[in-house]
């Protein structure tokens, strides 16, 4: 058995993990902790946990002995707040796996520009959890800085064609819709039901801060700087994310081609479902799963290509995906606890 805490587990994301975890069978949940709720047990925040996580909810104070008594942490908190717990367990054998921003970057001064906090721990041990591209490498390392959920979507729509140079890569747009969930559990006026129902809207046009994660990687792929324009929508539902990823494709590059080098690049991953050509991925199709579904278009008349990417934001774009990290990184099957059947209708 692997002893497993979860600092920060109130969120959306944090309660999405306990209930992951609930099955895994190679797991002790030992620690969860809540600043806001401490002393609380979970089923008061989350009555749907009752009777499968009934634990108390601890305090950071003592993050020495959680350190001491964990092999893995969770952090789900906000950004700005995991290089602290990073910093402070730098000596201990623990391995951490931080769904926030603060350990997703290989340039810190990157991640100072977009996300405005100075970065205390630059020098970590640490790599980006993107499962299906960094596998190897997530094996290995003392921290892993858990992809975000838009760049889930977008990242894996656009990887294959990148990495195998058959588009532009000054050419990416990608559009992206997200449940209301993908904000947070926190009171904000635009998620307040009268704002929010019977309504879609785009924000943060221009300045998302996931569009250096996903330049990043992409980056790393195809080995030229990309430069995207990223635009995030909000949909009136609770999960889920379509993102809509455009690119021009280099010259004397055929459809056959986009075919194969999505087969080739996914065809023996467990989590990621190939639609194929001319289809259309939804978000009811992988909700409360870890799947990601890909579709992709053609369009002969301005020679781009149209991928669809969905998945559910909490999942794999958040505490599966988390857990898929954390299974490579203990060595078990990598769907263990994640083989599940897509909520339907």
């Amino acid at each position: 058995m692997v002893n497993v805490s979860i600092i920060g587990a109130t969120g959306y994301a944090g309660a999405e993990l306990l209930s992951i975890l609930h099955r895994h069978p190679q797991v002790k949940l030992v620690h969860i902790t809540s600043e806001s709720h401490t002393g609380k047990q979970i089923p008061e925040l989350y009555p749907h946990l009752r009777g499968l996580c009934d634990m108390t909810l601890e305090s950071l104070a003592d993050l020495e002995t959680i350190g001491k008594e964990s092999d893995f942490i969770f952090i789900a908190l906000p950004h700005g707040h995991a290089m602290d717990v990073g910093l402070q367990l730098e000596d201990f054998p623990v391995k951490i796996i931080d769904l926030g921003a603060d350990y997703r970057f290989g340039d810190t001064s990157i991640y100072e520009q977009w996300y405005k906090v100075v970065h205390k721990h630059p020098n970590a041990n640490r790599v980006y959890g993107l499962a299906e591209i960094y596998r190897s490498q997530i094996k290995d390392a003392k921290i892993i800085g858990n992809a975000g959920c838009f760049t889930t979507a977008s990242i894996l729509g656009l990887a294959p064609l990148v990495k195998h140079h058959l588009v532009d890569v000054n050419s990416i747009i990608v559009d992206a819709a997200s449940g209301v969930s993908g904000a947070g559990r926190g009171l904000k006026l635009g998620n307040h039901f009268p704002e929010l129902y019977d309504n879609f809207k785009a924000y943060s046009v221009a300045c998302h801060r996931h569009t250096p994660e996903i330049e990043q990687a992409l980056t790393d792929l195809g080995g030229e700087k990309v430069v995207m324009n990223f635009t995030p929508h909000l949909l009136p539902m609770t999960r889920g994310i379509l993102a809509t990823c455009y690119a021009t494709l280099r010259e004397n590059v055929s459809d056959d081609m986009v075919d194969a080098v999505f087969l080739k690049m996914y065809g023996g991953e467990k989590f990621i479902r190939l639609l194929g050509r001319d289809a259309y991925p939804e978000t009811k199709f992988v909700r409360g799963s870890n799947y990601c579904d890909i579709g992709w278009h053609i369009d002969e008349r301005t020679r781009r290509v149209i991928i669809l990417s969905a998945i559910d934001n909490l999942v794999k774009g958040a505490a599966g995906h988390a857990i898929q990290n954390f299974n490579i990184a203990a060595g078990f099957d990598e769907d263990t606890a994640l083989d599940v059947v897509p909520m339907y209708p």
